[in-house]
């Protein structure tokens, strides 16, 4: 179970007569969401205030979120000013993969969370702007906890959602999770130098993310090779330069 929003939140008692735990658990999650949304609201003002484009990153473990970042810092460094959220359950290990590139970062460890929530993103703001060049950002990025189901609810404030599936993982993540695609503006295929090496038909996972969400924009990408990179470079220099566009993207 989420330590966070019990999303395993059952009753497992075998007994023969009933306890009436579906209305609570129903009243308990409406009212974290509540909570939460006041204080994304709160996150998406401040971010508006300091003129930071906001993202964030949702996936599975493994899809190469991190590989990513990393090659998108090196090549936008010097052109975009970037920070970045790093949200895991333990370990800060991915934090100090992106503190090498050079530019700040809070790691955000849940410790048994599976996913960040606005308060968390509020804290580590206000942390990332004590960090060097931390108060001076054109772009942020919130890499949450590799997980496609909780983290599809919870709003961060963010401007825009970007929701990544890896070719090893197979293109069924759109059916299998469809909130985090209907939930999402941008739809990332990651290592597709694998693609000779494994089943996963780039069109079909698509169309079905499309038929999910038709406004999605669908980009298929190597961090590794550079393939299709390009797409990935002119989305952020098009929201960060133009950042009434990031906000017009959403929903």
């Amino acid at each position: 179970m989420c330590d966070s929003c019990g999303c395993d939140l059952t009753d497992s008692h075998n007994h023969n007569h009933s306890h009436d735990t579906n209305s609570r658990v129903i009243e308990v999650h409406q009212s974290l969401l509540a909570a939460n949304d006041a204080i994304a609201a709160e996150n998406k003002a401040h971010f508006e205030a300091i003129g930071v484009v906001a993202i964030n990153m949702i996936s599975s473990p493994g899809s190469g979120k991190t590989t990513l970042l990393e090659k998108t810092i090196e090549r936008l460094k010097g052109k975009i000013r970037i920070g970045v959220i790093e949200g895991d359950i333990e370990t800060d290990r991915d934090a100090q993969r992106i503190r090498a590139k050079g530019v700040p970062v809070i790691q955000l460890t849940t410790g048994g969370a599976c996913h960040l929530d606005a308060a968390q993103i509020h804290k580590g703001l206000h942390l990332l702007e004590k960090e060097p060049g931390g108060d001076k950002l054109d772009l942020l990025f919130i890499e949450n906890v590799g997980n496609l189901v909780c983290p599809a609810t919870f709003d961060l404030g963010e401007h825009q959602r970007v929701v990544l599936v890896s070719v090893p993982e197979g293109p069924d993540k759109p059916s299998k999770y469809p909130k985090a695609f209907i939930s999402s503006q941008i739809f990332v295929i990651t290592k597709t130098d694998l693609l000779p090496y494994f089943d996963f038909p780039v069109e079909e996972a698509k169309a079905d993310a499309l038929h999910l969400n038709p406004r999605l924009e669908v980009m298929a990408l190597s961090a590794t090779s550079g393939q299709g990179f390009e797409a990935w470079i002119d989305y952020l220099k098009k929201i960060t330069s133009n950042k009434d566009s990031a906000i017009q993207m959403e929903g």
